[in-house]
């Protein structure tokens, strides 16, 4: 079930072979390992996907693809995962980011502006990227494994009840083949029950 529904949700080989972006991955997009659908596969993808949306680097959906590619997940759930940072959230998670390093790094509170212009990366991201890089990676850390387990977790779920489903089902027609038998040996004719010589 989990397995379709993936499938449905995710593009295939053929759609993410021709992403310009996934481009100087070259041939290494051939190999199967990156289009299975299992829960290894899939829970390592998480881990990818969840940890680079969290890294304040720009090309992140390449980085995704080539961390993918290196430890062998599946590559379009690694690659898809990465929007989570898009430019509504991404302020907010830079924000929580840069608060969760300067307090661990113990650094005083500057009053930040986010602009994305070439002069904001030159000044004001060279005077908090030590704090930045900090929370982004612990964050990035800890969304990695949460979203790790709990696709082992939910994968892991989902065939319990499916090995559950199964037996109940094969336990009511067994009931039902045990039922209808005695059903028929009930509405048999006593000709029937002893046909005699």
């Amino acid at each position: 079930m989990a397995r379709h529904i993936i499938k449905k949700m995710f593009p295939g080989m053929e759609h993410m072979r021709g992403h310009k972006a996934l481009a100087p991955l070259g041939p290494r997009l051939g190999s199967p390992d990156l289009w299975h659908l299992n829960r290894r596969s899939v829970a390592g993808a998480f881990a990818v996907g969840l940890f680079v949306t969290f890294l304040p680097l720009p090309m992140q959906m390449l980085i995704a693809a080539a961390v993918a590619v290196v430890v062998r997940v599946n590559l379009p759930i690694s690659v898809i995962l990465v929007w989570i940072s898009n430019p509504i959230t991404m302020p907010p998670m830079l924000y929580l980011a840069y608060t969760i390093g300067r307090k661990l790094l113990d650094e005083p509170r500057r009053d930040i502006h986010l602009d994305w212009s070439w002069e904001w990366f030159t000044t004001e991201l060279l005077t908090i990227w030590q704090p930045l890089l900090l929370g982004s990676v612990l964050l990035g850390s800890a969304a990695s494994l949460s979203g790790y387990l709990l696709v082992r977790f939910l994968w892991r779920l989902n065939v319990v009840q499916r090995v559950r489903s199964r037996r109940y089902l094969r336990r009511l027609r067994k009931e039902m083949a045990e039922r209808e038998a005695a059903r028929r040996r009930e509405t048999r004719t006593p000709e029937d029950r002893d046909p005699g010589p």
